[in-house]
């Protein structure tokens, strides 16, 4: 054991309070993002009795790790008490002011204890990562008061985080009214021409890029789900307008610099006679769900988006919504901006806990 490491299980202990009177109705699960989430469960006709109560200052895990993105889904709880599925583990830090909880939260979200999950999971239908394992890791202790300098400093980037995003989802909002009051709730459309997708933009599939060759440089690799790294040489100049082709489909994304396109997006290689800051809305609003085909991994066809029908507004209209958004964009673009460096101090204090 490393100087100064303490082993988990003489700080925890388990919990195993059930909903037996049925007075805790709020139910949640939890995700590999390592938060409380509400449950997607269908729970219609469900006796949520056995249930179990995860109180205020409590956590919860699953001990299944296989065919959970190699991350195990661990969460403590700093809301309201919630029920959760009786197979996940709850269990709580037993003295407060030896172990604070939220640095043992911190200490959870660390990508090199996901791995150790991983690692000390076994089984052979299902890989279980169990109450002893859990027991058995070994973390550093510091003293409380060092505890929760590290705990304060972690939850003032993630406030501050948490902020940007919210501002940011207000500017999303913004935009997306000012669409809708431009083109979708515009009484006059005499002069729009009918047309179909094809007629203003033309989709290219992306380009294919192995995983090993993410790790580095200047340009973001555009996929499905949005940037999953980044490589020194791009396929599309700026603007940019990415969308999922598999697997995460539509969903479209604008990127404001150069990138690689994945082999699982589509993305305008091309527009004709029409602003592009409209063209990233037109296809936000479109439904994909007639556009998607195959049966194991579901696929955009780009053809049957090409296809569609729409009615094309006049370029004066679009040029005067795009100078509208485009200042909301340019200010969602410093708030992303800033989160990245915020998530990199984030990655600091994470790295640096195990050194303490």
């Amino acid at each position: 054991m490393e100087k100064g490491y303490k082993i988990l299980g003489n700080y925890i202990r388990l919990v195993d309070e059930r909903n037996k009177n049925l007075a805790v109705t709020k139910l949640l699960g939890v995700s590999i993002s390592k938060k409380f989430i509400p449950s997607i469960a269908n729970i219609v006709g469900t006796d949520l009795s056995n249930y179990k109560i995860v109180r205020t200052g409590q956590f919860a895990y699953g001990p299944v790790t296989s065919r959970n993105g190699e991350k195990i889904s661990i969460a403590y709880l700093d809301e309201e008490d919630c029920i959760i599925s009786s197979s996940y583990t709850v269990f709580e830090v037993e003295n407060k002011e030896e172990l604070d909880p939220e640095y043992l939260m911190i200490w959870f979200s660390r990508p090199e204890f996901d791995r150790y999950a991983r690692y000390k999971s076994h089984g052979s239908v299902r890989e279980i990562f169990d109450w002893n394992e859990l027991c058995m890791v070994e973390l550093p202790v510091p003293d409380i008061e060092k505890q929760r300098k590290i705990v304060k400093a972690y939850k003032t980037i993630t406030d501050r985080i948490d902020l940007k995003q919210k501002i940011n989802d207000n500017l999303d909002d913004t935009a997306q009214t000012l669409y809708q009051k431009y083109f979708e709730s515009n009484s006059d459309k005499s002069s729009w021409k009918q047309g179909t997708v094809g007629d203003v933009l033309q989709l290219q599939r992306g380009h294919d890029l192995p995983r090993t060759e993410m790790t580095g440089g200047k340009y973001p690799v555009a996929g499905s789900t949005g940037t999953i790294g980044y490589h020194d040489e791009f396929t599309a100049e700026a603007p940019v307008i990415v969308m999922g082709r598999s697997g995460n489909i539509g969903n479209p994304r604008l990127y404001l610099c150069n990138c690689w396109t994945h082999n699982t997006s589509l993305y305008v290689k091309q527009i004709y006679e029409a602003e592009p800051l409209w063209v990233f809305y037109l296809l936000k609003n479109l439904n994909y769900d007639g556009f998607v085909g195959g049966s194991a991994v579901p696929t955009l066809n780009r053809n049957d988006v090409h296809a569609y029908g729409i009615a094309i507004p006049p370029l004066e209209l679009q040029k005067s919504f795009s100078q509208k958004v485009m200042s909301l964009i340019y200010c969602k673009e410093e708030n992303l901006s800033e989160i990245e460096k915020l998530q990199e101090l984030q990655k600091i204090i994470l790295t640096t806990m195990s050194s303490r």
